[in-house]
């Protein structure tokens, strides 16, 4: 029984070892294809510039580029440790255990997990789902990874398991394959790079390169590594991840993030959550809205952030408000009346997606109703977006919005003539007031110049 343990413990080495040369062959023979998929389509183009091309579409229709994706590459080592006493069945179901929890890990992240070959473990954020936070989700998995195998090998009561992990942010082309069940094998110097990173590493060290450091330093402690020489090109500064900045954390470790932490995230993630409502809005918004469209939604947008720093108000309310101003037109998609009540039948259904908690959306809600007509604000968050909703009627351009106003409400036959509704304006601007003082002292003293300016447009 000795033997065949002992004869058990060589194959698995050798195998391990297999492994590892095949990954860093295979890393190799990547490397090649991508200078010859460069060469081929730059072959390709020239050819077809020349009128020599055949004009076949591309037959790699599968490859898709992404600008920002963060690759993770983790090697979990432990099978050298193994000896003649070893349980090696005991060692290979920890592994399996390892490489399921990582699996739960990157599905709360939202990660794409690439391959395991071997012990070494590839992920990488970003991908398919393209989007701004991937370095941050990245670099939170990362965390808990290396502290659950720190607790597996805290309840063996020894150090079995051995984990270094490199971490870094670039473009990738993601070959996709597969029809019931997908899958992505991405390539680039980026995944090159990040294994170099990981390769460079010791054990339970998260390393990242200088660029996934710029886009995660706001959130987490990070100390300087040293250089990595990259071939061609200047040497890559390396920074060690050492848990979570301690104003973002519940936890002395470092490991779990707190409220003010998920509010930080959230105001980034807003990038993601405005590009995707702004390009709804751009391609589901009736024809006849010219004053209630895209361009209104990043106005107001845009002036709730200011007012609201003016106010003194913090990040959480900033956040409650940015996404407010950016539902609080779209309703408009379902119905031009009430548009305010379906903007937030939207926001509960799409925000719990985005980690919105049900305080936050409820919030937000309120905020969005406070804008119907006529606005009685009761908070100051409500009091501001309704002064950044009508932020036009005290800035210069007043007249030619004002008209955009008056030709969507003409095309729904809900006004008269242009006389008509200039002497609306005069009323409605004459009692509206704004509610906020920096709208007052920014907005209130040319809005009587443009009372005047309209009175001298009206025909008697």
């Amino acid at each position: 029984m000795g033997q065949k343990q002992d004869e058990l413990l060589k194959r698995i080495q050798k195998l391990v070892k297999l492994n590892q040369k095949l990954f860093n062959e295979n890393e190799r023979l990547e490397t090649s294809l991508n200078e010859l998929i460069v060469s081929y389509d730059h072959l390709k183009m020239k050819l077809r510039d020349s009128g020599l091309g055949d004009g076949d579409t591309d037959d790699r229709a599968t490859a898709q580029k992404f600008n920002m994706a963060t690759v993770l590459f983790a090697n979990i080592d432990g099978f050298y440790k193994l000896t003649d006493g070893s349980d090696s069945q005991v060692l290979m179901d920890q592994l399996d255990n390892v490489l399921i929890k990582f699996d739960s890990i990157l599905k709360k992240y939202k990660i794409q997990k690439i391959k395991t070959i071997g012990d070494t473990y590839m992920a990488a954020g970003g991908i398919p789902v393209k989007n701004i936070t991937n370095p941050i989700e990245v670099v939170l998995a990362a965390l808990e990874m290396c502290a659950f195998v720190k607790e597996l090998s805290r309840k063996n009561g020894e150090q079995v398991w051995h984990m270094s992990l490199g971490i870094h942010t670039g473009p990738v082309t993601a070959n996709i394959s597969g029809k019931r069940k997908i899958s992505y094998d991405i390539k680039g110097d980026t995944v090159n790079t990040t294994h170099r990173v990981q390769g460079v590493g010791e054990s339970g060290k998260i390393l990242i390169s200088v660029m996934t450091y710029e886009l995660i330093k706001e959130f987490f402690v990070c100390e300087y590594f040293g250089k990595l020489p990259v071939k061609y090109k200047s040497d890559l500064e390396m920074y060690e991840v050492k848990g979570i900045l301690p104003e973002f954390s519940i936890d002395e470790d470092g490991l779990l993030p707190n409220e003010s932490f998920g509010t930080k995230f959230k105001l980034i993630q807003f990038t993601d959550l405005q590009e995707m409502i702004l390009d709804k809005l751009e391609k589901e918004l009736p024809d006849y809205l010219y004053y209630h469209n895209v361009k209104h939604t990043v106005d107001v947008v845009t002036e709730v952030e200011l007012i609201g720093w003016a106010e003194g108000i913090d990040d959480e309310d900033i956040l409650v408000l940015k996404t407010a101003g950016l539902f609080h037109d779209a309703g408009h998609i379902i119905a031009y009346d009430d548009h305010e009540y379906h903007g937030t039948v939207m926001v509960k259904a799409l925000l719990p997606k985005y980690g919105y908690t049900e305080e936050q959306i409820n919030r937000i809600c309120e905020v969005i109703m406070a804008t119907k007509m006529p606005p009685e604000p009761k908070t100051l968050l409500e009091r501001i977006i309704c002064d950044a909703d009508l932020d036009y009627l005290g800035r210069s351009d007043m007249i030619p919005v004002s008209n955009t106003l008056y030709k969507e409400l003409k095309e729904q036959n809900k006004i008269g003539t242009l006389n008509d509704w200039n002497k609306l304006q005069v009323m409605f601007i004459s009692k509206h007031a704004y509610f906020t003082k920096t709208a007052q002292s920014l907005r209130e003293v040319n809005k009587q110049m443009q009372i005047d300016r309209i009175k001298e447009l009206i025909e008697n």
